[in-house]
């Protein structure tokens, strides 16, 4: 606490803030600000909380959600609140839960300095070090300060379905900067309220953009950057008050843990998405949020879960309008159905209809501007030939699949994806010479582009 300002300040803040209505990220910055606390103990102090508290509502969290709880107590909390130090991610994760919050806003997103170096993200793509996060940070500004639009939506909203369909073919270093950019007047439109409703659509528009953006910089690598963006999207996603687009973020956000972990938050986020979803299926979200828990449970190894939610997702794919355009980047056409499906086969180890449903899905997206998915389902076939114990075949589809894509498709996604066909060989095939080759080829440096 600055040695001006003593725990009545932040009351005071916190009163102020409760009465205005304001968000609990607000009244943390505003205390961060007058007060000069660290951002972990300035949402502590936001909710009005003594350490005892806080460590109490810990411990609670852990018990009701049955999550394993790490050992904390009051001088602990204070020493990360204090000193710098920083928590492990798994409780760093527990402690966003508790706060309703991200890493990045509770000031515990510091970077490992043992991150090996063919995992470290490569430079900005929009150029300008800080212009990318600077942008986010305005965005979760005017969120937190409930801001509202004017006039412009309609032609904003043809941008954005223009985006859309662009993205499915076009690579992230070229969608980048046109996302960024409309973001940006976006916010500046809702800096002056107007009307609920227009902030709704606003706030929906923010939170696609922004949904957009961190699945480029997932598939770019940036993968702090990315959830930084996935936060920043499921916070303009509940201020929309749509449970369509709240569900829609979630699923979408869950695409970073399923790859990279933690598997945790992927399955959190995807029975997250199914409760929210609307109870009318109209456009697939209720199907695709079933599909994307499947997939994670899948791979978590909850076989009874998976089997459950698959048959859910496709009795209610089965009721869907297959005669919507298929060129929405967030949309959920039959191809997609397909690819998350075969994820979820694939890792029940029911390796002939994985296979089917990866033909299946293959076929489709010859008819369209497909970007990485084929890869990826070309690598989910290798995960099969290697269950099948045919590492040789399945070395060989991985090395052509990865040689095959362009420079430009060659992402951290694409890197990760053929790692875990080498995490999936037995250890004693590992040394066979298609193994070493894959190995060898996924060590060489990336281009740049």
């Amino acid at each position: 606490m600055n040695a001006r300002h003593g725990p009545s300040c932040a009351a005071k803040l916190r009163r102020r803030g409760e009465s205005g209505q304001w968000p609990k990220l607000r009244i943390a910055e505003e205390i961060v600000a007058c007060c000069g606390v660290s951002r972990l103990r300035a949402h502590r102090l936001a909710q009005g909380w003594t350490l005892v508290q806080a460590v109490e509502f810990f411990r609670e969290l852990c018990g009701r959600e049955d999550l394993r709880c790490p050992r904390i107590d009051v001088d602990q909390l204070r020493a990360w609140e204090t000193s710098g130090r920083r928590p492990v991610p798994g409780t760093v994760d527990l402690l966003c839960r508790l706060y309703r919050t991200s890493p990045h806003e509770l000031g515990l997103d510091v970077a490992s300095d043992h991150t090996p170096e063919a995992d470290r993200p490569p430079p900005d793509p929009v150029g300008g070090g800080g212009v990318l996060e600077a942008v986010r940070r305005n965005v979760d500004r005017t969120l937190v300060a409930a801001t509202v639009s004017g006039d412009q939506l309609d032609l904003l909203d043809e941008r954005l379905m223009s985006h859309r369909r662009r993205y499915v073919a076009l690579s992230p270093q070229a969608m980048l900067p046109d996302l960024v950019a409309d973001l940006d007047e976006v916010r500046a439109l809702a800096e002056q309220r107007q009307p609920a409703a227009t902030q709704a659509r606003l706030s929906h528009m923010t939170a696609v953009l922004a949904t957009l953006i961190a699945d480029a910089l997932m598939k770019l690598g940036q993968l702090r950057a990315a959830a930084a963006w996935y936060a920043t999207a499921r916070t303009a996603a509940d201020d929309s008050r749509d449970r369509n687009v709240q569900a829609r973020v979630r699923i979408q956000a869950a695409i970073l843990p399923y790859y990279y972990g933690p598997l945790d938050a992927a399955i959190r986020l995807t029975q997250e998405a199914r409760l929210i979803a609307p109870g009318s299926e109209t456009d697939g979200t209720r199907a695709f949020g079933a599909v994307a828990h499947a997939r994670a449970l899948a791979r978590r190894g909850d076989a009874r879960g998976a089997e459950a939610a698959l048959c859910a997702a496709r009795d209610l794919f089965a009721q869907l309008d297959h005669t919507r355009p298929a060129t929405d980047a967030l949309g959920f056409p039959a191809r997609r159905f397909l690819l998350y499906t075969s994820g979820t086969l694939t890792y029940l180890g029911r390796t002939p209809q994985a296979r089917a449903a990866q033909q299946e899905a293959l076929a489709l997206y010859l008819a369209h501007d497909a970007g990485i998915d084929p890869a990826l389902l070309h690598f989910e076939e290798a995960i099969c030939l290697v269950l099948d114990r045919d590492v040789t075949e399945a070395c060989r589809l991985a090395t052509n699949t990865l040689l095959g894509l362009p420079p430009e498709q060659r992402t951290q996604i694409v890197r990760a994806r053929v790692r875990h066909i080498l995490d999936a060989i037995p250890a004693r095939m590992r040394s066979t010479r298609a193994a070493r080759e894959l190995g060898e080829i996924l060590a060489l440096p990336r281009r740049r582009t």
